[in-house]
């Protein structure tokens, strides 16, 4: 295959690859729904090894299909659920551990991601080696565009990973028939028929956030549909009498608020219906239904006994709930967060979940906006934590000015039902109960700057502290056994440094879109294909026009960090749609052009792209694990972490020989 074939195709699997991994592991290993960037930052450390590793005249690419089946093997054969015992982490749901231990299953995926991430980046950076190193990142670019897409598609199509495991193998016998052995062969078989047995799985599908099954059960009382996400038991399917009289969670938001004709009723989190079903049960005659995950919606059309969808009264959306209150200028008598429980984050690059922008004190004013006089609003759900409840209470009493009604029950009383209305004489509380725990003062409320509900106080928990010094270890030994010596890279310090702070803008503008547009996969995918698409054009620009030197980019660079980081989300959230969508856009790609023309510009002057590329690819890795700063500082911030960032490669990129930039600076 020619060798820029060669490289569209290495990168297109390169990319394909990386976003299969992190959502097939993270439905199998229940640890990586909460801890996503770990298979982000396992494939940028393979990836940034397989760079390196191209300097080495031995092609070693034949045997990574054989790794990729150990892997996939080795994830069927021990699925891993989640620890709930400790209150020091992110995420909150009751379920039972079992399988591996998170400090043996947490290590050994991070080491096997990055093991089979080596193989294509080794086939990309051998490609490198014998292209000029702009045209090499050129081309790189848009075979990563390729690779979303497709993956995009595949995702839109609901395509199982049976599907995806047929592209891989299909592009690793293109990419290396001649070079495959045996043993290669017969992996890519096994790997197809461990992901074909788990695709043609009784009551299996998937989503585009999770692998969904579906079990029927019969109890005393009847038939229950169950409903579990990445193997977490999420949802019951039940008539709606039975969920009247079976879980109080139902019908205590309409006791507890006012007796008011409910003409229009707000439902985020519908699911599967069973919400839906109680609000056309007490009268609704219009319910509007938001739910971001249409795998869910599509379940409740299909078994819901009720068939709320099929309600001429309802509308569903298929939407992120935060975005829906942004955009609807619409007033309701009700409006119920109804288990919004996602079970995953945002994509691979960030440690906020899909509903976390659902808790902050801001969306709960948006709540507050969109209520008639009289109108109440009432959220549940299975609080893992009593100060968590507490935090909720508190947001809720500071944004409506007294205190809802808290009802708690099960077992701990963790579950719970807050409810308050815009009319505080309408309340009809049980008791009262300014305070669930008397604890003072409650945790403060979480803000769209730092949307951490489940996270107590600001820091970094024990369990993540861990994960990042491992990474870091396991980092430092496997790139000095794989690659060599540091000092081959020590050259390439300043592109280091620009991977540390691309990768925190890249976080800080996917938290960001996902605010100001919704946390659903299809605004995740377009903002990830729209960075690579900034970066493409910046190279382009810097292949074909004279541009600025370095330091006068480094300095706009800077100015355009400034600007966006002193201009607020909320002023934002304020514009309309197509403004709101321009402003966000100049303020978020501005930078990323300028980062990626200084970076182009570099790499041309580079004397080996590969290493280059595998420095920044390492110092990307470095930068993923400073995305956890935001736990502490908020997301803001981390424009200024990047800013320094960039400061510091600019002096490191003053000490790069004078005679290699004379070129470009």
């Amino acid at each position: 295959m020619p060798v820029r074939a060669r490289l569209f195709l290495g990168s297109a699997l390169m990319l394909f690859l990386e976003l299969a991994l992190i959502r097939w592991a993270g439905a199998n290993v229940v640890h990586l729904s909460y801890l996503a960037n770990f298979v982000l930052l396992g494939s940028f450390l393979g990836i940034g090894v397989g760079f390196l590793r191209a300097r080495r005249p031995r092609d070693r690419t034949g045997w990574s299909p054989l790794l990729l089946a150990a892997f996939v093997a080795l994830v069927s054969l021990f699925p891993v659920t989640v620890d709930q015992r400790s209150a020091d982490v992110l995420y909150f749901t009751a379920v039972q551990p079992a399988g591996p231990p998170p400090w043996i299953a947490l290590p050994v995926i991070f080491v096997a991601v990055a093991a089979v991430m080596a193989g294509p980046g080794e086939i990309v950076g051998r490609c490198f080696r014998e292209l000029p190193g702009l045209d090499a990142y050129r081309l790189d670019l848009i075979g990563s565009l390729a690779g979303v897409g497709g993956f995009t598609l595949l995702s839109f199509l609901g395509a199982p990973p049976l599907a995806w495991g047929v592209v891989v193998a299909v592009c690793y016998v293109v990419l290396l028939a001649r070079r495959l052995p045996l043993l290669s062969w017969s992996a890519l078989v096994v790997m197809l028929a461990f992901l074909g047995m788990e695709s043609v799985a009784p009551g299996v599908s998937w989503s585009p956030y999770y692998e969904v099954r579906t079990t029927d059960r019969m109890d005393p009382a009847g038939r229950t549909v169950s409903i579990s996400a990445n193997g977490i038991p999420h949802q019951d399917i039940k008539p709606v009498e039975r969920l009247l009289t079976e879980d109080p969670r139902y019908r205590l938001p309409y006791e507890r608020l006012p007796e008011s004709p409910l003409d229009e009723v707000l439902i985020v989190g519908a699911g599967n219906g069973n919400d839906v079903a109680v609000a056309l049960h007490r009268g609704a005659r219009r319910v509007d239904a938001v739910e971001i995950d249409p795998r869910l919606l599509e379940i409740g059309h299909q078994r819901h006994p009720d068939a709320p969808y099929a309600d001429a009264r309802v509308v569903t959306h298929v939407d992120d709930g935060r975005a829906f209150l942004q955009r609807s200028d619409d007033k309701y008598d009700l409006i119920i967060f109804a288990l919004p429980d996602s079970l995953t984050l945002v994509t691979g690059a960030a440690s906020i979940r899909l509903e976390s922008y659902l808790f902050t004190e801001e969306a709960l004013q948006a709540v507050r906006d969109h209520l008639r006089p009289g109108g109440g609003f009432a959220m549940y759900n299975n609080y893992r934590e009593r100060w968590l409840i507490d935090r909720f209470q508190q947001t809720m009493a500071e944004t409506f000015g007294h205190p809802p009604c808290v009802d708690t029950f099960g077992r701990a009383g963790q579950l719970a039902v807050l409810s308050i209305s815009s009319d505080p004489a309408g309340q009809r509380c049980a008791v009262a109960n300014p305070s669930v725990t008397a604890q003072s003062p409650p945790p403060a409320p979480s803000s769209d700057d730092h949307p951490f509900p489940y996270l107590r106080t600001r820091g970094i928990p024990a369990l993540y502290l861990f994960v990042i010094v491992g990474i870091l270890v396991v980092s430092l030994v496997g790139v000095r056994l794989v690659a060599g010596p540091f000092r081959t890279m020590r050259p390439y310090a300043d592109l280091f440094l620009m991977g540390m702070a691309f990768l925190l803008l890249e976080t800080k503008y996917v938290t960001g879109f996902a605010l100001l547009f919704g946390t659903t996969w299809v605004v995740n995918a377009i903002v990830f294909a729209g960075v690579l698409f900034a970066v493409l054009i910046a190279v382009e620009v810097t292949r074909r026009w004279r541009t600025p030197r370095i330091r006068v980019l480094f300095a706009a660079l800077i100015a355009a960090l400034l600007v966006a980081w002193l201009v607020p989300a909320a002023a934002l959230l304020e514009l309309p749609l197509v403004p709101r969508l321009f402003v966000a856009v100049v303020l978020a790609f501005a930078p990323i052009f300028l980062a990626n023309v200084i970076f182009a510009k570099r790499l041309a002057a580079a004397g080996d792209a590969a290493t280059a590329i595998g420095a920044n690819l390492l110092g990307a890795m470095v930068g993923g694990c400073l995305e956890y700063a935001a736990l502490v500082v908020g997301y803001n911030a981390l424009l200024l972490l990047a800013g320094l960032l960039y400061v510091a490669a600019l002096v490191a990129t003053a000490r790069v020989d004078r005679a290699a930039l004379a070129g470009v600076r």
